[in-house]
């Protein structure tokens, strides 16, 4: 492996543990028949009842693309503002009516805890940019990428303060409705952050870099509702980011096409075939087509829809490339401006201190009784 790359990492999954809501219909157990059903019955029970669940032409949102895979299966892609109510709506009434064998959500290892914290306690998270957040940030990702974390967390929660409301309740929503359906799994879709930060970075030049923090660090822009439902055919956060870098073509590429590439990849991954489990091993193999619904932001749908019959080169998005000789300069030098302003400032505070001590009545005093009693020659 060359120096710099890092392998795609397994597909992540979190498995639902919560059980069908009560709400379901449940098959009744005549009387006089046997009760003791086998796994493979068990299964087979279970998916008749998903199977009938399952709408054969389902009536879905506007926000919903569907794609197909060479194997015939289908993958219900749901376009999402990342701050919407009905982006949350969208996603419960997709899963509801296609009763997935998969889930495959925007979010990486690296951000899954927000699919098990409430709404309260995120909304505090999102709005707190704390230095301990901070220091977590370098310790991941290395100074230059962990600022830049930072700086587009603090654009995330400057819409959180606006609009009063978490990050992520679509993918809350598709956790909690994935758990609802029989034998369905649960993905994360999304490439590490790490990998995302540290290849942005490296698309920027020195001058690049402080430009960009400059402007994430003077958003104060207003939003309200309207303005999120207005951009649901480009997510807000997502446009925000593409006005501010939309003259930084490399780091659109390395945010938002890369990551397309990814999410198409997960998707494709999820959209498998399903092996049927077999009463005995001389009973043939039966697959069958699987359904998979994605919950991605809006603006990555054209790009996954875009990748979908294309050949990926995964593993060439997942290498991080070594900082280039310009940039280990001008970082150098950075430092050393930084360590010379820091000295500088040292000695200035100290010789005012030291000015304004001397200044003073009692210290005067003290000299004068110090210089008085030392014996004369």
């Amino acid at each position: 492996m060359e120096e710099g790359e890092e392998q795609p990492p397994q597909e992540a999954s979190v498995e639902p543990t919560e059980t069908p809501g009560a709400s379901e219909v449940v098959p009744r157990v005549l009387p006089g028949e046997p009760q003791n059903l086998s796994d493979v019955d068990a299964f087979n029970l279970l998916l008749e009842m998903k199977l009938k669940r399952r709408r054969e032409r389902p009536h879905l949102p506007r926000t919903v693309t569907e794609l197909v895979a060479e194997d015939g299966s289908r993958v219900y892609v749901v376009g999402t503002a990342h701050f919407s109510d009905d982006s949350k709506k969208d996603v419960v009434k997709t899963i509801r009516a296609v009763q997935p064998d998969v889930v495959v959500v925007e979010l990486c290892q690296y951000r899954v805890s927000m699919l098990r914290m409430d709404e309260r306690t995120l909304l505090r998270e999102a709005q707190e940019l704390s230095l301990e957040k901070l220091q977590q940030a370098v310790r991941q990702n290395g100074l230059m990428s962990g600022l830049m974390q930072m700086l587009l967390l603090k654009v995330s929660a400057h819409i959180t303060e606006q609009l009063g409301m978490a990050p992520g309740g679509e993918f809350r929503e598709a956790f909690r409705e994935a758990s609802k359906v029989p034998f369905c799994k649960f993905h994360l879709g999304d490439r590490p952050i790490p990998v995302t930060f540290k290849r942005a970075i490296a698309a920027l030049s020195f001058w690049q870099k402080v430009k960009l923090a400059w402007g994430l660090c003077f958003l104060s822009d207003p939003i309200s509702k309207d303005d999120v439902e207005r951009c649901k055919q480009k997510d807000l956060l997502e446009q925000m980011m593409a006005e501010m870098i939309g003259e930084f073509p490399d780091l659109h590429r390395t945010i938002v096409s890369e990551r397309d590439v990814y999410l198409t990849y997960a998707l494709r991954q999820a959209a498998r075939r399903l092996e049927l489990p077999r009463s005995s091993d001389a009973e043939p193999r039966k697959c069958v087509p699987s359904v998979v619904v994605g919950v991605v932001g809006m603006g990555h749908v054209p790009g996954i829809e875009k990748n979908w019959t294309t050949d990926l080169n995964i593993h060439e998005i997942m290498t991080v490339p070594p900082p280039s000789i310009s940039g280990r300069v001008s970082w150098l030098a950075l430092k050393v401006a930084f360590v010379g302003l820091l000295g500088y400032g040292l000695y200035w505070m100290g010789r005012r201190t030291a000015n304004l001590v001397l200044s003073l009545p009692a210290t005067q005093y003290c000299l004068q009784r110090a210089s008085s009693a030392r014996p004369s020659k």
